[in-house]
């Protein structure tokens, strides 16, 4: 038996139209064998240039997929330890290991209750958590590279607009987490 519904909730178009209502632009679009992507970068309060692919399989589900962090390698236990308590504390997304062992946090929404707002919902609150998580990312980040710091323009940018219109649906996320002491250790020390 297939867990795939018969007939598809939504379509390339109707991403297309959602992503344009909610001021999103992305950077490109790809198909390939019935399944389309985009690829968005976003800045959030405190996390910038987050990169996030949406991935609609219409017989399926609308994936959002956000690059959170560069590879990590063997050494980060540590690390690996805080992605799965991220994975308990936070709703309705998930932190994951790319076959690159980069960190990904992802949002699944099933095709057949896709619409506009649950995108919008959806995107808004892997930004919310970037933004949440950022104090403690920010040695990945450093070792890869990234940027991190959103521009000082990011205060009226997609991302923050993003935040801002569904920030009633995510208010547990936007309140300022109670930061608790870490170490260097903490983020890439042994594997103890």
């Amino acid at each position: 038996m297939s867990l795939a519904p018969q007939a598809s909730a939504c379509a390339p178009a109707d991403v297309e139209a959602w992503l344009s209502e909610l001021g999103l632009e992305p950077l490109e679009r790809a198909d390939r064998e019935g399944v389309t992507s985009w690829d968005l970068v976003l800045d959030g309060r405190r996390r910038a240039r987050l990169r996030v692919t949406l991935i609609l399989d219409p017989g399926l589900a609308l994936v959002c997929m956000a690059h959170f962090a560069p590879p990590i390698n063997d050494g980060f236990r540590r690390s690996y330890r805080k992605l799965l308590r991220w994975n308990d504390e936070l709703p309705f997304v998930k932190f994951s290991i790319g076959e690159d062992e980069r960190p990904l946090l992802v949002a699944e929404i099933p095709a057949a209750v896709a619409d506009r707002d649950a995108l919008g919902v959806a995107v808004a609150r892997q930004l919310a958590v970037a933004d949440r998580c950022h104090p403690d990312a920010v040695e990945w980040l450093k070792a890869g590279g990234w940027r991190l710091d959103p521009p000082a323009t990011g205060a009226d940018g997609q991302g923050v607009r993003l935040l801002a219109r569904y920030a009633s649906e995510l208010a547990e996320l936007l309140v300022e987490p109670v930061d608790e002491p870490t170490t260097p250790g903490d983020m890439m020390g042994s594997d103890a």
